[in-house]
C-alpha cells in the first residue's frame, strides 16, 4: 500500500515515464542523440510490407546491437531483437515467443509480437496476435474518457486442453488506468479472438495494483491462478474459471501476495512483471519478480510457496508481501572483462522443454547502447535445497561433457551479484549498477587465489569454494559458450552462497 501522497505522485511519475517508453518517438540513430528518447510503438498506421526472411542466427552472428536490421522494413530478420517482455511456449519440437510491441529506431504497429524457434537460438518472425488494439480493452479505456496507447504490453502464454490462451497488457497515459484482456487461437500462429477483459484498474482513488503484466499458473488439482502487477500496491493474485479463462468471480480485483520496501518514504523502485511456476519435484510454486527500472538496474527476485495462494517466502523465510527487499535475486546486471555489459535483464518468462529442462527468457540491454533489446535465454538449474540459479552465460546448445576434478583447475572470472539500493524509478536509477567481474583461481592443491584458508572440493555437478571469511559457495558446474570471449565451450558456474548471495563464474584459462 501507498504509505504517503508523496510515495503515490512518484508512482504516478513512474507509469508516465514508462509510458514514455513505450510511445515516445526517436531518431533512427538513437546513438547521434546524447539523451534519446525509446523509439516508440504507436502511429496507428500499419507497417510497410516486409521482405522476405534471409538470415539465418547462429551464435556467430547474434550481435548485442543491431542497427543493420533495426527498422520495420526489416521485421522479418528481426530474428532475437527487438524482444521485451517474452512469453515463451514449447508445442511439439516448436518454441513460441510473444512479446510487448518495441521496436528500436522506428515506430512499429500494436499487435504482440509473435517469433518461433527450434533451438531457441534461429527465431524466425511469425506476426501478431491483433490486427490493432483489441476493441474491449480499447473500449473500456476510452470509457474512462481518454485513449488507450497505441501499444500492448507483457503478454503470456498458456496452453489448456486443445486451446490457446493469450493474455494481454493495454494501458494509457492516466496512471493506473489500465486492463488485462484474453485472447484465445486453436493455434498459437492465430487467429486469435478476443474473448473478455479479466481484470481492469482505474485512477479513482481506490487501493488496487496497475492491470498490467499478467502470469498463470495450474495447479495439480486444476486450479488456475492469476497474478499481474506493477508498481502502486504491488503484485495482486486471483483465482480463474478454469473453463473459461477469465476471473472466477466477476470484477474480482484480486488480493496483495507481493511488495517491496521503503528507504525513508521513498519507495526502493518498482516492482513488477511476476511469473510463477509449479515445480513437481520440489511440490512448491516459485514467483519469480522484475524489481527496479527496466532500463537499467532491472533484476530477478524469487519466493517461493507451498501453495498458489501463498504466502511466498524468500531464502531467509522473510513473507515477501512484507515491505523489504527480498532475496535470492538471481539475475541482475552484469558486466564480464572486455564487454560493456548487460543490463535491463528481468520481466523473466520461465518455461521448460520436454526433457523438463527449465529455462529462463528475458530482454538484455546492452550497456553500450541501453535501448537495443535482445533475447536472452539461460538455463535454470536448481540447488540441492530447492532455488532456482541461472546460467551466467546465454543459451547457445553446448554439449554437456562430462566434467572432471582436474579440469576446474585454472583461471575464471567471477561475478558476486551484489546489490545497492537506489530509491525511485527512472530518473533516480540512470545507472544500471553493473556487477563487474573479478578475478579467481582454483589451483591443483585444493586452495583458492593465493590464499591458503580458502579451498575449493568437487562432488559433481557441485563445485564448493569455502572461503576463509566464512563465506561458502555452492555451484553448479556445466559447459556452455562465452559469449563475450566467442569460445565455443567453457566451463560455468552458477549458484548461491550460505548468504543467499547469487556467484558466477566462467573459465578464462
Amino acid at each position: 500500500m501507498l504509505k504517503n501522497k508523496s510515495i503515490s505522485i512518484r508512482f504516478v511519475s513512474m507509469l508516465c515515464c514508462l509510458a514514455l517508453v513505450f510511445t515516445g518517438c526517436s531518431k533512427d540513430d538513437p546513438t547521434s542523440d546524447p539523451t534519446p528518447q525509446e523509439p516508440g510503438n504507436g502511429g496507428g498506421n500499419p507497417n510497410p510490407n516486409p521482405g522476405p526472411t534471409t538470415k539465418v542466427y547462429t551464435v556467430d552472428n547474434i550481435t548485442d546491437t543491431y542497427y543493420d536490421v533495426a527498422g520495420v522494413e526489416n521485421i522479418n530478420n528481426w530474428g532475437p531483437y527487438n524482444v521485451h517482455d517474452p512469453s515463451i511456449i514449447k508445442v511439439g519440437n516448436t518454441y513460441y515467443c510473444y512479446n510487448t510491441d518495441v521496436s528500436f529506431g522506428s515506430e512499429v504497429r500494436p499487435g504482440v509480437q509473435i517469433r518461433k524457434s527450434q533451438n531457441l537460438i534461429n527465431w524466425e518472425w511469425v506476426g501478431w496476435v491483433f490486427n490493432s488494439l483489441p476493441s474491449k480493452g480499447k473500449a473500456f479505456i476510452e470509457s474512462k474518457g481518454t485513449q488507450a496507447f497505441n501499444s500492448l504490453w507483457a503478454p503470456f502464454v498458456m496452453k489448456v486442453g486443445e486451446e490457446y490462451r493469450l493474455y494481454y497488457s493495454l494501458s494509457s497515459s492516466i496512471g493506473r488506468l489500465s486492463v488485462i484482456g484474453l485472447a484465445t487461437s486453436n493455434n498459437p500462429e492465430g487467429p486469435w479472438i478476443e474473448k473478455d477483459l479479466v481484470v481492469t484498474s482505474e485512477a479513482d482513488g481506490t487501493v488496487q495494483t496497475n492491470a498490467i503484466d499478467p502470469t498463470v499458473v495450474v495447479s495439480p488439482t486444476g486450479e488456475h491462478w492469476f497474478y499481474y502487477g506493477s508498481a502502486w500496491d504491488g503484485i495482486y493474485k486471483l483465482r480463474l474459471n478454469p473453463q473459461t479463462g477469465l476471473a472466477a468471480t466477476v470484477g474480482d480485483k484480486g488480493t496483495r501476495i507481493a511488495q517491496r520496501g521503503f528507504t525513508g518514504n521513498t519507495i526502493n523502485g518498482n516492482i513488477e512483471g511476476p511469473e510463477v511456476i509449479f515445480n513437481s519435484e520440489t511440490n512448491k510454486y516459485y514467483m519469480f519478480i522484475a524489481y527496479d527500472w527496466l532500463q537499467t538496474k532491472y533484476n530477478v527476485r524469487v519466493g517461493r510457496s507451498d501453495s498458489p495462494e501463498g504466502p511466498f517466502y524468500d531464502y531467509n523465510g522473510l513473507d515477501i508481501n512484507t515491505e523489504v527487499d527480498n532475496t535470492p535475486m538471481i539475475l541482475a546486471p552484469y558486466r564480464f572483462k572486455g564487454h560493456s555489459g548487460w543490463q535491463g535483464v528481468s520481466h523473466p518468462a520461465v518455461f521448460k522443454d520436454s526433457d523438463n529442462q527449465y529455462y529462463m527468457a528475458h530482454q538484455g540491454r546492452p550497456g553500450e547502447n541501453s535501448f537495443f533489446m535482445v533475447l536472452h535465454i539461460r538455463k535454470i538449474h536448481w540447488t540441492e535445497d530447492g532455488w532456482p540459479i541461472v546460467s551466467p552465460e546465454r543459451y547457445a546448445n553446448v554439449d554437456q561433457n562430462s566434467i572432471a576434478s582436474g579440469d576446474l583447475i585454472g583461471k575464471y572470472e567471477q561475478i558476486i551479484l551484489g546489490y545497492t539500493v537506489i530509491p525511485g524509478f527512472s530518473e533516480e536509477q540512470r545507472y544500471p549498477d553493473f556487477q563487474n567481474a573479478i578475478d579467481l583461481e582454483l589451483k591443483a592443491d585444493g586452495t583458492l587465489n593465493s590464499d591458503a584458508g580458502s579451498t575449493w572440493t568437487y562432488d559433481s555437478p557441485w563445485l564448493t569454494l569455502k572461503w576463509s571469511n566464512g563465506f561458502t559457495d555452492k555451484l553448479y558446474v556445466e559447459n556452455g559458450r562465452d559469449w563475450e570471449n566467442r569460445v565455443g565451450s567453457t566451463i560455468l558456474l552458477s549458484g548461491l552462497n550460505n548468504d543467499g548471495t547469487a556467484i558466477w563464474g566462467k573459465k578464462i584459462d
